[in-house]
């Protein structure tokens, strides 16, 4: 997955709202699905099959080298929030890529987060009342 792939679209704001909005009836009780789908950001768990998600797109501008580090809490969420808002243009959402899930077609954002001494696979599911354009 490499940065600036070619092989998915690049996904904007509305996009991002119609994969979120299409998930299937019952996918909040997906058997594929389910160790990732609290709200919020999570570490990927170490036993989850990432086979169960693929790719769909990205939200990884190919020509943004540098994306910001900003990110967008105009109610006074955090990064961690359940209900932080999910804004393409700012962090980490500038550096995910789109995913769901094989079964459910549930819409998941991911992004490795580089610490010190550590790489972190993170993932968050994606609620289309929480997507925003950061305006």
């Amino acid at each position: 997955m490499a940065h600036g792939d070619a092989t998915v679209p690049l996904l904007g704001t509305q996009a991002l709202i119609r994969l979120a909005a299409r998930q299937l009836a019952g996918a909040m009780d997906c058997p594929a699905c389910a160790a990732i789908a609290s709200a919020g950001w999570q570490s990927v768990p170490g036993g989850f099959d990432r086979k169960a998600l693929r790719r769909v797109g990205t939200l990884r501008r190919p020509e943004d080298e540098d994306p910001t580090l900003r990110e967008h809490h105009p109610a006074g969420t955090n990064a961690w929030s359940a209900d932080a808002p999910i804004a393409p243009a700012f962090f980490p959402y500038n550096r995910c890529d789109v995913w769901e899930c094989a079964s459910c077609i549930r819409t998941f954002l991911r992004y490795t987060e580089y610490g010190g001494y550590y790489e972190e696979d993170r993932i968050r599911p994606v609620l289309a009342q929480l997507v925003s354009d950061g305006t």
